[in-house]
């Protein structure tokens, strides 16, 4: 019985953790769990074999199934069993391999996959009876799914991809400023000597230099597989952004740009963290579709060192002009309940270790 898991103390859920809620039967799967697809502070989730084509994104509300509310706003049905095309500007609504079956206690978070986010795929998780995207209340039990909208690339994808991620938690530990401030000068959570803290610490954006600075989305390119990796070159979906010394940007309207921070950061292996804006009145765009970070993001065995934070970056309404340095987002840290037994990037496959500037791992690397 998932009632029966208990855990000790307060924070993110560990692999070891979702691996006994997995046991109970707190996450339950209609075929088996991918080798991978537990990570050291969140779960993968899968696709379903049917994605439906739904006229608008909804919101299920307190009294309704997501079922019934696909009954009456799909459009037609596709199957995923073995690969189809999802077109930019539609909205799809796919059932998801996983279920819940949540201990008191225990809620949930969701948030896309960082290569996921580096497509320009919006994703959200959405659960029975919900009110609000991505969040799932304590001892939840219900089917998930998924909204998936491509906003600039046409994919491909099949059951069993692996577009967004869930994350666990007791109770709620995120730092104070304080906390952070502490942490910060004990692990140096970005490089900077006076990081700007204010419900979590500042992270700042990169346009120094001559050379590449960031990558503009091309319209009306290729599809794009989600599964596949390295199969992509770069020249056929994205255009350099050089910074000729001029240290600013300008973000079209409408327009998807990666870019880079300009600290780098790091999760000490005790805690997490999640980019989230940093003050929707600071600007007319939208940073980071993919927003979390696992203990040991940045990390080496010597202390931290950080690994660059990639922004995915979309302005709204009208073009607006960033300058390097300009606060753009923001760590927020949140205690771990415990270490994981392995950390991002120490053996594990993690894509974005060590990282810079860098496309999502479907693009070909420059030799």
């Amino acid at each position: 019985m998932s009632n029966s898991v208990i855990f000790s103390g307060s924070g993110i859920l560990n692999d070891t953790d979702i691996h006994q809620l997995v046991e109970a039967g707190a996450i339950g799967y209609e075929s088996a769990l991918d080798e991978d697809q537990i990570q050291p502070a969140s779960m993968d989730l899968r696709l379903g074999t049917t994605a439906y084509r739904v006229r608008a994104s909804f919101m299920p509300g307190p009294r309704r199934s997501v079922q019934e509310k696909l009954d009456h706003l799909q459009l037609h049905q596709i199957d995923l069993t073995d690969g189809a095309v999802l077109e930019t500007g539609c909205v799809y609504i796919v059932p998801l391999m996983e279920n819940l079956k949540l201990p008191k206690g225990i809620a949930a978070a969701a948030n896309p996959k960082s290569s996921t986010g580096r497509l320009d795929i919006f994703t959200r998780l959405i659960t029975d009876k919900a009110q609000q995207f991505d969040k799932i209340p304590e001892g939840y039990e219900g089917p998930l799914y998924l909204e998936v909208s491509p906003r600039t690339f046409p994919i491909f994808a099949r059951a069993g991809s692996r577009l967004t991620q869930i994350r666990f938690r007791q109770g709620r530990v995120v730092l104070s400023d304080q906390e952070h401030l502490a942490l910060h000068q004990a692990e140096t959570l970005v490089a900077s000597s006076d990081p700007f803290i204010s419900d979590g610490i500042a992270v700042s954006i990169d346009l120094a230099g001559d050379g590449v600075i960031g990558y503009r989305a091309q319209r009306h390119a290729a599809v794009i597989d989600v599964d596949k990796r390295d199969a992509q070159e770069v020249v056929d979906f994205w255009e350099p952004i050089y910074g000729h010394g001029r240290g600013e940007l300008i973000l079209d309207p409408d327009e998807f740009y990666i870019l880079v921070s300009n600290e780098a950061v790091h999760v000490p292996p005790d805690y997490a963290a999640e980019m989230v804006p940093f003050d929707p009145l600071v600007g007319e765009f939208r940073v980071h579709y993919a927003g979390f970070f696992d203990p040991g993001f940045g990390h080496s065995a010597a202390g931290g060192t950080g690994s660059r934070a990639v922004l995915e970056v979309r302005s709204h309404e009208v073009p607006f002009i960033v300058e390097h340095g300009q606060i753009i987002g923001r760590l927020a840290y949140e205690k771990m309940r415990a270490r994981p037994s392995e950390l991002y990037g120490m053996g594990i496959g993690s894509n974005y270790q060590a990282q810079g500037l860098k496309l999502s791992k479907h693009f070909k690397v420059a030799q």
